[in-house]
């Protein structure tokens, strides 16, 4: 049976369906670790220290779309959980350079395997051998989405 969806219809269904999609993993993954302990602010800005290093308050506020004082109460709260910590900056002492602290980068590290294996152990209980290969070469087209 052909699909009787014209090619933007069928674009417009694969979209929404694929991000609802993506939402739900996220949320499930989320789940699996600690990581829905902290507000996706904290999260976002963590995970940018981690993947750009070393950034100032302001530097992070204007990567995250967010206001420097915004920025700044974000900043305290992982201070105070000891995620983060700063220094002042050798080219200019008023400005503070924020990093991760080693107790941060334990926990993302274990958080990521936590999910990783709950990921792996559904994908093999869920899914056939075969099933788990045509997830395989879905994730090489998704890939193609997202790459530039």
């Amino acid at each position: 049976m052909s699909d009787p969806l014209d090619p933007s219809s069928r674009a417009a269904v694969i979209a929404q369906d694929l991000r609802a999609l993506v939402g739900k993993v996220k949320r499930r993954l989320r789940d699996q670790a600690s990581v829905g302990d902290l507000p996706p602010s904290q999260i976002s800005a963590l995970l940018r220290l981690e993947r750009e290093g070393s950034a100032t308050t302001s530097d992070l506020a204007r990567a995250e779309g967010m206001r420097p004082q915004s920025m700044g109460a974000v900043i305290a709260a992982l201070e105070d959980a000891g995620f983060v910590t700063g220094a002042p900056d050798p080219g200019d002492g008023r400005r503070t350079i924020l990093s991760l602290t080693d107790e941060c980068r334990t926990w993302i590290r274990e958080s990521r395997a936590v999910r990783q294996d709950w990921l792996s152990r559904t994908i093999q209980a869920r899914l056939s051998a075969r099933e788990q290969e045509e997830v395989a070469a879905a994730i090489v087209l998704l890939r193609r989405l997202v790459e530039e």
